[in-house]
């Protein structure tokens, strides 16, 4: 345990929630020992997030946040267009898992108690990363590399279709098993981007 500072008391809050999901699970994590955990008084922490609930969402958003930075990177690089993708959809899910890959549990079971705004916050996190595939699927169409109309559609389409792969939907196996989840998510990846690749 270690003094909270002013400037990252958010980043050591989360961190310490992270640490408190994976050791206790959401029932078993307190405020109280989450407040211990960081070194700071509960008040404080009550100050920075309202509700465990609202933590443990702002914990999530801050994996996605990660994730959107790591997309745009991809979208700015000098891959190709079909390359892009099959690489956006790999590290979309592959980062996902090595964030909570320490967990004893699917993200769905260890959260079931706030699965309701889990899901909802899911669905705003889609619609953000839709946005970078968008990009990527238009900069293709333009390369005249892509045969489909509706990017927006498509991307969506692209979300859907992996998110089965993602480590809420796994059970312990799959969660302990990144190569195996490495090949599966590749092959989905390539069949996908080769559906809307011009003959």
């Amino acid at each position: 345990m270690r003094a909270a500072v002013r400037k990252d008391i958010k980043d050591l809050i989360l961190d310490a929630t992270d640490k408190l999901l994976s050791e206790r699970g959401f029932q078993g994590m307190t405020m109280s020992t989450l407040a211990d955990e960081v070194g700071i008084g509960k008040g404080t922490l009550y100050l920075h997030f309202p509700s465990k609930q609202e933590l443990v969402l702002s914990h999530i958003d801050r994996i996605i946040f990660r994730l959107l930075v790591k997309l745009q990177t991809i979208n700015s690089g000098k891959l190709s267009p079909d390359e892009k993708i099959v690489e956006m959809l790999i590290v979309r899910v592959l980062f996902r898992f090595d964030s909570v890959q320490h967990y004893r549990e699917s993200l769905f079971e260890l959260l079931r108690d706030i699965r309701p705004a889990l899901i909802e916050r899911h669905r705003q996190h889609f619609r953000q990363e839709a946005r970078y595939f968008v990009d990527v699927i238009k900069e293709g169409r333009g390369k005249e590399l892509f045969h489909i109309k509706n990017a927006e559609e498509v991307a969506e389409s692209f979300i859907t279709a992996t998110n089965s792969l993602l480590p809420y939907n796994l059970d312990a196996a799959d969660i302990s098993d990144r190569k195996r989840l490495a090949k599966r998510i590749a092959l989905i990846a390539n069949l996908l981007v080769n559906g809307i690749k011009k003959s």
